[in-house]
């Protein structure tokens, strides 16, 4: 009995050593594999949740997104899928969570009011449309689904207004379509007919912002829209059916008509715009300064979802189909009103109470400094009253979430390399203030009785996933936002995972946890860092280090998941990484970010520095001889500063860096960074631009340096790029430069990414070695 015992332990431990043997480094075609889950979206029967699944095709070089469910009553294996049935090993069906839209592009994915519809954007005809497709609540299915919008513009960001009657979405139009008399939907697919067929590509710019991020604006602005739920007119496909000088009633309408982006530009996150509870009100983003290339005042305004309808559909009697536009525009405008004019800098993601008292948002209070402090902000609608609800929180608000009962205000907020979720009561915000779930989490959502909070988390071993937690329970109170395990005498919510749709492909890859540790930097100050070691990972051994520096300057390192700094991807082929969050990063209290303004080569590069001085001193698997030095944005910059200021790695990589300061200026497009971390202009504060300014100190570069940029970058001009390659090449230092023509400020296509890590990977190995 005894030998059979022991013989059943052996096969355990060889079953447990074949299993860890089978796994295999990260690769970036195990990251091209992975399925990309988006935001979930709850059933107003809180039976199901909608997501939608972007799919990569490296070989055809796309991603595909398709809409997704899984059902919140039945979690545990389901009936496998066709897809699973021909491949057992792929995680597809596996899980609850199943594919319901696979015969056509699905994205964004929302609810209608009744549950047995929800809108989605598609491709499949002709642009980027809102299409609506039918579900069976039963069987949670879809039954058949058919395409509401026909804008020559295209249309994004679709929502559901609460009553179910209509649904607003935003199109890139011509303000000077605004009223016209054919229809703007007409007018504007005859502008950009115009346009695209015309042999003249020159465009002539009026006013700044005139390209943003990495795309030229053309003389267009966004604009929201709303439409009836219904199918529309047999003539809308040839622009608004006109009957006389009557546009028809089923043709989108203009809510915010101007020469104003409406909602305002934003990098994801939360919708900048919201219907009010009984759909009669919308409430949205937008900057009307007359320079908004050097302002963040982005304000709140509020228009009736009606407004001008009779205008827009019947002009007045005896009046032109012109002059009925124009009254129709100006009937817009007159009745839009501002709820945030007292404030001078940004506010912005505003969301209505489900009892419709009040709008919660976020808002800045430094004018010019995207990087203030996000206040959780609360705007009575009947007396207009505001009030802060973070006040004393001294971290910023991330996405927000109403309960049902409009009592309790949810919201994610960075923490020390963490995003946690957090609960407070509106009636005592300060004292009812809790953290109720750890790791990184975003994306909020709700269960129609208030019982189940549901989010998506990311870590550093894993993408997106979908999990939940319960409401009830104490949490851990945060009157500082210092939630760390042993300074606070409590427990956080426990939760769970909802989706599973990458376990299978996960289980099959080496991950290795993420380390932290503190040091003591610029200032005196405690500064964290953190650590990713090589899968396989031998105590015994010497590892060379890829130094991570992270972008923003107020971004920041964490147990979070990225696709084109990924620190595991880096790690893979034998590498220690160490990732330091100097002076200036998120999560640390807004001191700590203040910090960098005006310094940017000063208390960072120091942390820096010392980080990893100590990683060198406490880590003696590091081979300190063997270091590369890797940045973007202000990570390019710093890996520029460092060329010019220390010789003590092997290698530089600069991605999309600042190298002349004063030209960075000139060339960019959001002025308001620049002159809030600079403090002014060139000509009126030269000496700071000058002092850091990694051109000037040229003569000291020494270190090979791969240089990447892209062509359509508009945040860091592609000449920046340029102007270090040739100064290296100038010096005699030995360099290289990645350069790409159809990437802007992130290099997002699976193949040009494949190039990317390949030419970046490559550059440390020659350098560094292994």
């Amino acid at each position: 009995m005894r030998r059979l015992f022991l013989l059943y332990l052996a096969f355990i431990a060889f079953a447990v050593s074949a299993t860890a043997q089978a796994k295999h480094p990260f690769t970036f075609e195990d990251m091209m594999k992975l399925k990309r889950v988006g935001a979930p979206q709850v059933s107003p029967d809180g039976k199901w949740v909608i997501f939608s699944v972007v799919d990569v095709d490296l070989a055809a070089n796309t991603k595909t997104p398709h809409v997704w469910i899984v059902s919140l009553e039945a979690q545990g294996p389901s009936t496998p899928t066709k897809e699973s049935k021909a491949n057992p090993s792929s995680p597809v069906g596996m899980t609850g969570e199943r594919e319901i839209i696979s015969d056509q592009d699905a994205d964004r994915p929302r609810w209608a009011p009744d549950g047995k519809r929800f809108a989605f954007l598609s491709t499949k005809e002709g642009g980027s449309q809102v299409w609506i497709a039918s579900f069976d609540p039963a069987a949670g299915s879809v039954s058949d689904k058919h395409r509401l919008t026909a804008v020559a513009t295209e249309a994004g960001g679709e929502l559901w207004s609460p009553d179910g009657k209509n649904i607003i979405f935003t199109s890139d139009v011509y303000p000077d379509c605004d009223g016209a008399p054919q229809g703007e939907i007409a007018c504007n697919a005859k502008t950009l007919a115009e346009a695209e067929h015309s042999n003249v590509k020159a465009q002539i710019f009026t006013h700044l912002l005139y390209r943003h991020w990495n795309a030229y604006k053309e003389g267009k602005r966004t604009h929201i829209f709303v439409i009836p739920a219904v199918l529309p007119s047999p003539t809308y496909e040839n622009g608004p059916q006109v009957t006389g000088s009557a546009v028809a009633a089923g043709t989108p309408r203009d809510l915010t008509p101007g020469d104003y982006d409406a909602p305002v530009f934003s990098l994801g996150g939360q919708d900048d715009y919201a219907f009010s509870p009984d759909g009669k009100e919308l409430c949205y983003t937008s900057n009307h300064d007359k320079n908004p290339a050097a302002s963040t005042n982005n304000d709140l305004w509020i228009v009736p979802v009606n407004v001008g309808a009779d205008a827009f559909v019947r002009p007045a009697s005896g009046a032109s189909a012109d002059q009925s536009g124009q009254d129709w525009a100006k009937t817009v405008q007159a009745q839009t009103k501002n709820i945030t004019a007292d404030n001078p800098a940004s506010d912005s993601t505003p969301l209505y109470s489900p009892d419709g008292r009040y709008i919660a948002y976020r808002a800045q209070q430094r004018p010019g400094y995207e990087s203030d402090r996000f206040h959780l902000m609360l705007y009575d609608r009947e007396t207009a009253r505001k009030k802060d609800l973070t006040e004393d929180f001294d971290q910023w608000v991330g996405s927000v979430l109403w309960s049902k009962d409009s009592k309790t205000v949810y919201f994610s907020s960075e923490h020390k390399g963490h995003s946690l979720v957090y609960a407070l009561d509106v009636a005592n915000p300060g004292s009812s203030r809790r953290a109720l779930v750890a790791g990184y989490n975003d994306d909020l959502a709700l269960t129609p009785d208030d019982k189940t909070l549901l989010f998506t988390r990311i870590s550093i071993a894993a993408p997106t996933e979908i999990y939940a937690a319960d409401t009830a329970g104490q949490g851990c109170p945060a009157t500082t936002g210092n939630v760390d395990p042993g300074k606070e005498d409590c427990s956080l919510n426990k939760d769970r995972a909802v989706t599973h749709v990458n376990n299978a492909l996960l289980s099959q890859i080496s991950m290795s946890a993420l380390e932290s540790f503190d040091f003591n930097g610029a200032h005196g100050d405690n500064v964290e860092g953190f650590m990713v070691k090589p899968p396989n990972y031998d105590s015994s051994k010497k590892y060379p280090v890829k130094f991570l520096i992270h972008g923003g300057p107020e971004g920041a390192w964490g147990d979070d998941w990225s696709y084109r700094w990924n620190p595991e991807l880096f790690a893979a082929n034998g590498y220690v990484v160490i990732m330091i969050n100097f002076h200036g990063s998120t999560g640390y209290g807004q001191k700590f970010i203040d910090a960098i303004n005006g310094d940017w080569g000063g208390a960072p590069f120091e942390d820096l520095m010392k980080g990893l001085d100590y990683a060198e001193e406490h880590y003696p698997f590091i081979d300190k001889n063997r270091e590369c030095a890797l940045g973007a944005s202000y990570g390019g910059y710093m890996a520029n500063w460092i060329l010019g200021h220390t010789d003590r790695f092997k290698c530089i990589v600069a991605h999309d860096g600042m190298f002349n300061a004063e030209s960075a200026w000139g060339s960019t497009e959001e002025l308001w960074f620049n002159d809030w971390e600079f403090k002014g202009t060139p000509y009126d504060n030269r000496a700071l631009y000058e002092k850091w300014s990694p051109h000037q100190y040229a003569k000291n570069f020494k270190t090979p340096t791969l240089v990447v940029h892209g062509q359509r970058d508009y945040r860091l001009d592609v000449s920046e790029g340029f102007q270090l390659f040739t100064t290296l090449q100038m010096l005699g230092v030995p360099s290289e430069m990645l350069y790409f023509p159809d990437e802007g400020h992130w290099v997002l296509k699976p193949q040009n990414s494949q190039l990317w890590y390949k030419t970046v990977n490559d550059w440390v190995d020659r350098w560094v070695g292994k």
